[in-house]
């Protein structure tokens, strides 16, 4: 399983990434923000934890629409750490 990370950046408006996160991993809007919030302050935060070819597919896709859209916006996956 691997855990798709979301990095803040001080360039791409909230709202794109809240988009983003309710299009591609299918958050509902108030989990969109939670998110988005936790990388605005934290600097990195949780997209979700996924099967490993479904993670990385996720974290492609929401590249794309960043690139697309002309922000720096970045996601990276990671071994997800048992929780608890």
């Amino acid at each position: 399983m691997l855990e798709v990370l979301v990095f803040n950046d001080d360039v791409t408006p909230m709202d794109f990434v809240v988009n983003v996160l309710e299009r591609v991993f299918g958050k509902s809007r108030d989990e969109a923000i939670k998110i988005m919030l936790e990388a605005h302050h934290d600097g990195q935060a949780s997209c979700g934890v996924y099967a490993e070819t479904h993670a990385r597919d996720l974290a492609s896709r929401a590249k794309v629409c960043a690139e697309q859209a002309g922000h720096p916006l970045k996601f990276s996956v990671a071994k997800a750490t048992p929780s608890g």
